[in-house]
């Protein structure tokens, strides 16, 4: 039985190592194909935990953790992904940043895609401190060695959602792919949404 929990702050802590361990699974997958440790997301994900305006959009089969959606005010994120929002003299304290929605492949195409974008806008304008919500995607060569001959780009549907993709809006960040030695600096292009 599919069931649907949200939590905030440091009420996300219970389910770390399980979205730590679904982050690794499902980031395998082109296009970001991440070759992730546990070690590495016990640390990216414990500024959720210590921002109680952070969220957590869980997704449960039974017990099993099979989908996440992660969000939280872009002031506490990385400056990898702050300073392209400076550079263009955003105020960073009125952009949320949505950070992964995954989903196990059989459980995708159900809606729950839908789920995680309206849970965590919601949340953002129920803040009421927040003008834009925003996200970023790899961006992968269109004739990548891994590439899958099926894969079709999330563009349409986040365009569908309202985000348009703004490509003056760039980061830089380092992973390593699973199929390199080491890590390399991946550029990342941000979708913006105005939320009021």
């Amino acid at each position: 039985m599919i069931k649907k929990k949200t939590v905030h702050g440091s009420l996300i802590k219970p389910w770390l190592d399980q979205i730590g361990e679904l982050r690794i699974n499902v980031f395998r997958e082109f296009p970001y194909l991440y070759d992730g440790s546990e070690e590495y997301e016990q640390a990216y994900l414990k500024k959720y935990v210590d921002t109680e305006e952070s969220i957590a959009a869980l997704i449960f089969d039974d017990d099993k953790l099979v989908g996440v959606s992660t969000g939280i005010p872009l002031e506490k994120e990385s400056n990898d992904f702050k300073r392209p929002f400076i550079q263009t003299d955003f105020d960073l304290q009125k952009i949320y940043y949505c950070g992964e929605s995954i989903l196990l492949p059989e459980y995708r195409g159900l809606g729950i895609y839908k789920h995680f974008f309206s849970e965590r806008e919601n949340h953002a304008i129920a803040l009421d401190r927040f003008e834009w919500i925003t996200f970023c995607a790899v961006v992968r060569e269109k004739d990548h060695p891994l590439r899958p001959e099926n894969y079709i780009p999330l563009d349409r549907v986040w365009e569908k959602y309202g985000y348009q993709k703004q490509a003056h809006l760039k980061a830089q960040f380092p992973w390593k792919d699973i199929n390199m030695d080491s890590e390399t600096n991946k550029e990342m292009i941000f979708w913006t949404k105005r939320l009021s």
